[in-house]
């Protein structure tokens, strides 16, 4: 596990670290830490987390950050959309409220050496999902199968649409084995029999 004194491009003030501490002593648990982690990096849907962590809890990838008053463990996966977020803590009449702001959270920022999943959002996302808006639709990645099968859900204007298996086959499916080789197809879980958004019917 590598532990690192500074955090890379993220920010706990002082006030925030403050604030922490004082949680985490409540919970009288020796050896709790925060735990901070960002759910579909690099897409619309990213929410920047910040969690209770208990000792064994961490993943073994985590980066430590062994700040004065508390130690934080970062998500491996997500340090790159934790580039300049700032955790505050600001104090007010009805006690404070505590904010994570992560401006890069939802740019998508992938390479090779990416999970599989970010890459195939970042497709998504970035060049599947633009070409789809303007019949009012979407698709998201619902799982990665250990066979690498990609299993998607077709939202708004595709859900139910008639032109879905031609969308799916000849632009979605071809794109995504371009750009990414070793995924091994897609499946779509989409309930096209609902046609209430549907774009063609």
């Amino acid at each position: 596990m590598t532990t690192i004194i500074e955090a890379p491009g993220i920010d706990i003030t002082d006030s925030a670290q403050e604030y922490l501490a004082e949680l985490l002593e409540k919970q009288n648990v020796e050896g709790i830490s925060v735990r901070i982690f960002i759910t579909q990096p690099g897409t619309p849907y990213a929410e920047t987390c910040l969690a209770y962590c208990r000792p064994g809890e961490e993943e073994l990838t985590d980066v430590k950050l062994e700040l004065e008053k508390i130690n934080v463990f970062l998500d491996k996966n997500s340090l790159a959309f934790l580039e300049e977020a700032v955790v505050d803590f600001n104090a007010d009449r009805m006690g404070g409220q505590l904010t994570i702001k992560a401006p890069n959270a939802k740019m998508p920022k992938v390479n090779a050496d990416s999970p599989l999943e970010d890459r195939i959002n970042y497709v998504l996302y970035s060049e599947i999902n633009p070409g789809l808006a303007s019949h009012g639709g979407e698709i998201k990645l619902v799982e990665l199968t250990e066979q690498k099968m990609a299993v998607l859900a077709f939202g708004g204007g595709c859900q139910g649409c008639a032109a879905v298996d031609l969308t799916l086959k000849d632009g979605v499916e071809k794109t995504l084995l371009e750009r990414i080789p070793e995924l091994a197809g897609i499946r779509d879980v989409t309930d096209h029999t609902d046609t209430t958004n549907a774009y063609y019917r």
